[in-house]
């Protein structure tokens, strides 16, 4: 399916106010004309983009990379840790621009969702840096170092119209619904829809049309423009031939038809699947071309047989003639009987560069002519020796091709169904920090350095919260969220990991205090004459102090709704959350290999699960240092 114009219209109002605030944090090629963008937020969840030559949307799921993308290397060199600043449409063109800013500089994607579609990356006086492919027609060019231009436009701009505009319908000599279709550039669904809600035959010449037929028409199409773009929709999607969704419906509808929760929604569904489809007629495409070269490969190895065998068979009977010939008394090869014997097995003597030869079936074999015939006789038998050996040989390679073409196939037919579509879940806000629930089901969240910590205060703490720091430098903070009359076990649990995710972890420092005040104590600026560092604030008033006697923490999966999270925390608060857990204590090996450990533990006891959880997200779990593993088991929610 193509997007119409009033849709783009809507996308890029739509997707303009979800990504106000995001930069760019990573960006993958799925395809040749498909790229990903990951956009971040410091406040807000992850949005990911996807501009393909079919449209532009959010999308819901991650898929891994089918083809290279030739502009990945460029975009990801010029756009990462850019700014989206803005989106627009160009006109009422299948066109957007996507303007991202940063580090003093400006860029611009174009999406040009028409014909075979394009993107392009020009800098900020629009010349073009890279783009999908070149264009050399009759009103435009498009090609590296040229400043970009826009097809010429025709028709009018359906945002903007009026019933005056549809004067020149009742003059046409044009089928009404193909006047339609050109001058207001709306795909053949919307036209068909649109005759059909004004109950007008779109087969009428425009010049048949009565003023109430074309006033109809007009209100109608002005009424379906506004729904759009405006966001008034009722999708569904629509499966026949080929599979497409309609913002709202417009009239009767041929095929399958399903609702959907929303335009965007429906768009990622349609066009997701477009995109898996591709990737395994790609895959099976390159597949069919190995297959026949191996199966070309293994048609001639077997034709390369059956010369072989006729040669040796031809060669075999002529030594066997050459010896009843020898028992008739006969001693020479030169002999006329002896050549009536040659002539009668299809073979000849012959001369090459002073070399005496017997030629059968187009085998040259070297003889001395001078020898006795029982001697040439035995020549021709080691021959026939040494083809059948080259038989022997030739089968084994083909038995060798047709595994390799059989596990080929095998492998092609997996292929097709390993196309990996992730889902790209809405991280909740604490996961962006340190954090785990209490033995009471209290959320803790901590910094993780000096900006986070600084946003955890600044941010997040609540007039009900806990607000905890080590009695040590190089101490994160953390809270205990709605801690209005909290137990001491989760006061006690909270210290432990304000201690254990300090630089206590780090340096060993068994036997360290952690201390908790009221928000109220937290002063977020410095005396007056004084300077806090980032992440520092002021603590006023008495402070209520925890001994943490040794440092112990859990690495453990969380089940959370239809997810697993991978968290740490105090020991005992793991393991009742957790599938299975891992026991840690300071001193041993670095971060990632004690994370590949884990890892490795954990995909013994929950192989499917651990497989979804990224090494880099067990890394972020542990604490700054060497650990040591100490204990791996299944936790009490296994």
């Amino acid at each position: 399916m193509t997007l119409a114009g009033i849709e783009l219209n809507y996308l890029v109002n739509k997707i303009s106010e979800e990504v106000q605030g995001y930069y760019v944090s990573n960006i993958w090629g799925i395809t040749k004309d498909s790229i990903l963008f990951k956009l971040h937020h410091p406040e807000k969840s992850d949005i990911f983009m996807m501009i393909s030559t079919s449209g532009v949307w959010i999308t819901s799921v991650k898929i891994d990379q089918i083809e290279p993308n030739r502009l990945l290397k460029r975009l990801r060199s010029d756009l990462l840790r850019f700014k989206i600043t803005k989106i627009e449409q160009k006109g009422s063109e299948r066109i957007a621009y996507f303007t991202f800013a940063g580090f003093d500089k400006e860029f611009v994607i174009i999406g040009e969702f028409f014909g075979d579609g394009n993107i392009l990356l020009c800098n900020d006086e629009m010349k073009i840096l890279a783009l999908q492919h070149a264009i050399d027609v009759r009103h435009r060019t498009l090609g590296v170092g040229m400043t970009y231009a826009t097809p010429p436009s025709s028709g009018l701009d359906i945002f903007n119209i009026s019933e005056l505009d549809f004067e020149d319908l009742k003059k046409s000599e044009l089928i009404a619904g193909k006047w339609f279709g050109r001058t207001l550039g709306l795909p053949k669904k919307y036209v068909e829809g649109i005759f059909e809600l004004s109950d007008v035959n779109s087969k009428k010449i425009g010049k048949d049309l009565n003023d109430d037929e074309i006033k109809k028409i007009f209100h109608t199409t002005s009424t379906i423009v506004t729904n759009v773009t405006k966001g008034n929709h009722d999708p569904i999607i629509i499966r026949n031939e080929t599979s497409e969704v309609i913002p709202i419906k417009l009239g009767e509808s041929d095929g399958k038809i399903s609702s959907v929760n929303s335009f965007m929604e429906g768009l990622d569904t349609v066009f997701t699947e477009n995109i898996v489809e591709k990737g395994r007629s790609i895959q099976t495409g390159e597949s069919d071309k190995k297959i026949k070269e191996l199966e070309t490969q293994i048609s001639e190895q077997e034709k390369a047989i059956e010369t072989v065998k006729e040669k040796s068979k031809y060669v075999t009977n002529l030594a066997n003639s050459l010896y009843v010939i020898v028992s008739k008394g006969m001693v020479s090869i030169e002999d006329p009987n002896a050549q009536s014997i040659l002539e009668e097995n299809n073979a000849k003597l012959s001369k090459e560069k002073g070399i005496s030869l017997i030629v059968i079936k187009d085998e040259k074999i070297k003889i001395n002519p001078e020898a006795s015939l029982q001697s040439i006789a035995s020549v021709l038998f080691n021959e026939a020796k040494r083809q059948s050996g080259a038989i022997k040989s030739i089968d084994q390679i083909k038995n060798k091709t047709k595994k390799k073409l059989e596990k080929l196939k095998n492998r092609t037919e997996a292929s097709t169904q390993e196309i990996i579509v992730s889902e790209v879940r809405k991280k909740n806000w604490y996961e962006r920090y340190r954090w785990f629930f209490t033995s009471d089901d209290m959320l803790a969240i901590g910094g993780r350095d000096a900006p986070s910590n600084s946003a955890v205060v600044r941010k997040h703490l609540g007039k009900n919260d806990k607000i905890f720091h080590g009695d040590i430098f190089g101490s994160p903070f953390f809270i205990l969220k709605d801690a209005e009359n909290p137990s001491t076990n989760s006061m006690n649990e909270v210290a432990h990991a304000t201690v254990c995710f300090s630089r206590a972890w780090r340096e060993g420092m068994h036997g360290t205090n952690a201390f908790w005040v009221n928000p109220e104590q937290v002063k977020k600026s410095a005396p007056s004459g004084q300077f806090l560092p980032k992440g520092s604030f002021t603590i006023e008033g008495k402070r209520n102090f925890v001994n943490i006697p040794s440092l112990k923490l859990a690495v453990g999966i969380i089940p959370q709704d239809d997810h697993y999270l991978l968290t740490s925390g105090p020991p005992e608060t793991i393991k009742k959350n957790s599938l299975c857990y891992a026991i840690i204590e300071p001193h041993g090996l670095e971060m990632p290999e004690v994370a590949k450990k884990i890892k490795l533990e954990f995909s013994k006891l929950e192989e499917e699960i651990t497989k979804q959880i990224n090494l880099d997200d067990f890394v972020r779990a542990l604490p700054a240092g060497q650990s040591q593993i100490k204990e791996v088991s299944y936790g009490d929610a296994s």
